[in-house]
């Protein structure tokens, strides 16, 4: 058979699944709407139905693979795939109330600039799973998160709500390129551009664990006491006429000293998560692509009630450059849009950079503390290098930890790589943990950034 005619047939059981699917989804619809306006007529057991069956290794199967699909997943994609491929199945969710002539709230839903059909809403993706079940609502808002498979490795996109409208009322949308990369058969793959720019970062370590400045656990403190008492500083003491809701904070200082390690231990402390913000994606080559990014984090984040970590910040937030070219006044724009994301969020920011005077001028001025996070003195080196090595891990008779904090003026992060080669050395020998190994990879970290014993 020809390579023509595999592509031909290809195509033609593609058309043939996303038949199936859009017509299964019209049948669920079909379903929901019959179960919230006609209850006396449903069966109080009538589920969703099943959705049809496809062909092992088609090119829609390796989708829902890719995305971990179950039923409700799979519901949800062709929920978002109907504007592209069948538009007119989402016509009956523009039936009006009768008694206010306008159309159903819990439907959700949006208007395009140039389509005339109906855009689905996350709202619209919860009412379809759950219609007014308030339990099994919240246990599909699980599925819109940004950090879900349909999002992270798949074609979905949640846009964000405007300002103080309801977190789900954004367009659920299918990626326009992962469609295209689907209808022409090629390989799927989730798109750089939309893949969600934070992951989340955690420890084992427990706050004790910290070994920082006096000043600097201080500084700590005050930001855990604002998330503790904002409430009340804000609502009863009534502080929220001239303070904003959000909390920004600096941690400055060299590599290695612990700043990711305090923002996460931060986070563990106030049960929530920490997520740190993938530069690499925020910042984007094509001009405008960094706000979209970057508003996707914050939405999410208010929504999460997130911490977020912006590490090595100044990359995103430094300096801004002169408006030679065209392309500077939009890298100017970006970053003016960008300080003012992080001003107006009610949440905590996290900003870490190697050097304070790297970053903007006028952002800097914007934060409420900054923590400097100085390299460890001889005794913290020593508790640093008695609590990384632990308990557990065998050492010679000769190791001299005190000795080695007062020779070698390691961080916190250079004293755990050469704990991990002397560790690699004693384990592929079979032997405890030698001075001399210990003493070869501090020179070894000493010799990384240009220094010598």
């Amino acid at each position: 058979m020809s390579t023509k005619k595999k592509k031909s047939d290809a195509t033609d059981a593609l058309a043939r699944e996303l038949r199936a699917e859009t017509e299964w989804l019209a049948a669920a619809i079909d379903v929901r709407f019959r179960r919230h306006f006609r209850p006396d007529e449903a069966r109080r057991d009538e589920e969703l139905p099943s959705p049809p069956e496809l062909s092992a290794g088609s090119a829609y199967a390796r989708v829902l693979d890719q995305v971990e699909a179950g039923r409700d997943e799979r519901l949800l994609l062709a929920l978002a795939l109907a504007p592209h491929l069948a538009p007119a199945i989402l016509d009956v969710f523009f039936i009006k109330h009768e008694k206010i002539e306008r159309g159903f709230t819990e439907f959700g839903g949006a208007k395009g600039v140039f389509h005339a059909g109906f855009l689905p809403t996350g709202e619209t993706a919860l009412f379809l799973l759950a219609g007014d079940n308030l339990a099994a609502r919240f246990r599909a808002t699980r599925l819109l998160d940004a950090t879900h498979p349909l999002f992270l490795r798949g074609p979905l996109r949640l846009g964000p709500p405007a300002v103080d409208e309801p977190a789900w009322s954004g367009v659920l949308g299918f990626s326009p390129l992962f469609l295209q990369r689907l209808l022409a058969g090629a390989e799927l793959k989730a798109e750089p551009e939309g893949a969600f720019p934070a992951r989340p970062i955690v420890t084992a370590l427990e706050w004790s664990d910290l070994v920082l400045a006096p000043t600097a656990l201080d500084g700590l403190d005050e930001i855990h006491a604002w998330a503790t008492h904002q409430r009340m500083l804000l609502e009863d003491w009534q502080l929220n006429r001239r303070l904003r809701r959000g909390y920004r904070a600096l941690f400055h200082g060299p590599s290695g000293t612990g700043k990711t390690l305090a923002a996460t231990l931060l986070g563990k402390r106030l049960a929530r998560d920490v997520q740190r913000i993938d530069l690499s994606q925020v910042v984007s080559k094509f001009i405008g692509e960094t706000e979209k990014n970057l508003a996707l984090v914050f939405a999410e984040a208010e929504r999460r009630d997130w911490i977020l970590f912006f590490d090595e910040a100044d990359a995103l937030f430094g300096k801004r450059t002169a408006t030679a070219t065209a392309h500077d006044r939009y890298a100017n724009q970006e970053v003016a849009f960008l300080l003012q994301r992080v001003e107006d969020h009610p949440g905590i920011v996290i900003l870490a950079t190697n050097l304070k005077s790297n970053l903007d001028e006028a952002f800097a001025r914007r934060f409420q503390i900054a923590i400097h996070f100085a390299p460890p003195t001889a005794e913290q080196r020593a508790r640093l290098w008695r609590d990384t090595f632990g308990r557990h891990v065998p050492l010679d008779a000769d190791v001299d930890l005190p000795r080695t904090a007062e020779a070698y003026e390691l961080t916190g992060g250079q004293i755990l790589n050469v704990v991990r080669h002397a560790a690699i050395v004693a384990a592929q020998h079979g032997t405890a943990v030698q001075q001399t190994e210990i003493d070869e990879g501090c020179r070894r970290e000493l010799r990384s950034v240009g220094r010598t014993v």
